[in-house]
């Protein structure tokens, strides 16, 4: 049985989530091109023998983005690339399943985004996530160490963006970012019995 490697990502153009598989001897022979049905937009591979080079279109900021990867990255395991105007995450690559969940929720950030424009700007892209997130992280907090630092900290700080939350070490300066604006991320964080921030490195 040929491995399979799903690629997918959310057309700019016509808001539709894109997925194509294609063989891992493929991906390691030539390039490839995965195309949006709507004919407007293409996520394009290319492989010089030694790295892969991505060009995503991207479904949240209108703009397409590059990235050069190993690889094991793109041929092993899960991998996502982020859009860096909204530090989201806006490709996706692994198994079918895997790509096909993540690019759900993906649409679902991009219509709340949408709406919002239309809208007017709120202060959070979705009140009622962000409202339960909060509510969540102070549960943790109130935990013996619920929320530290691994540089040994349990001094912290929380800035709060549209989309999520950044808890930063009050000594060291790291940062830990907690998504906010999906039910998947509330999910996830309920999950969480305590939060480390991972420390920066001497």
């Amino acid at each position: 049985m040929e491995e399979m490697r799903t690629f997918g990502y959310l057309c700019p153009k016509c808001g539709g989530t894109v997925m194509a598989a294609r063989s891992v001897f493929a991906l390691e022979a030539s390039n490839c091109t995965v195309e949006c049905p709507c004919g407007e937009t293409a996520l394009l591979v290319d492989f010089d023998g030694e790295k892969y080079r991505l060009s995503v279109p991207c479904g949240l900021c209108g703009e397409t983005h590059t990235a050069v990867c190993p690889p094991g990255r793109v041929l092993e395991g899960a991998t996502a690339l982020g859009c860096a105007k909204t530090k989201q995450f806006c490709c996706f690559i692994g198994p079918e399943g895997v790509v096909e969940k993540n690019l759900r929720e993906l649409a679902i950030l991009a219509e709340k985004e949408k709406r919002q424009t239309e809208d007017g700007p709120e202060a959070f892209l979705d009140n009622i996530i962000m409202y339960e997130i909060l509510s969540e992280l102070k549960e943790i907090a109130a935990r013996e160490h619920g929320i530290s630092c691994a540089c040994g900290s349990g001094r912290y700080g929380m800035e709060i963006r549209r989309s999520a939350v950044d808890l930063i070490c009050r000594d060291c300066g790291a940062k830990l970012r907690i998504p906010a604006a999906t039910d998947r991320d509330l999910d996830d964080l309920c999950c969480r019995l305590k939060l480390t921030i991972p420390g920066k490195q001497a």
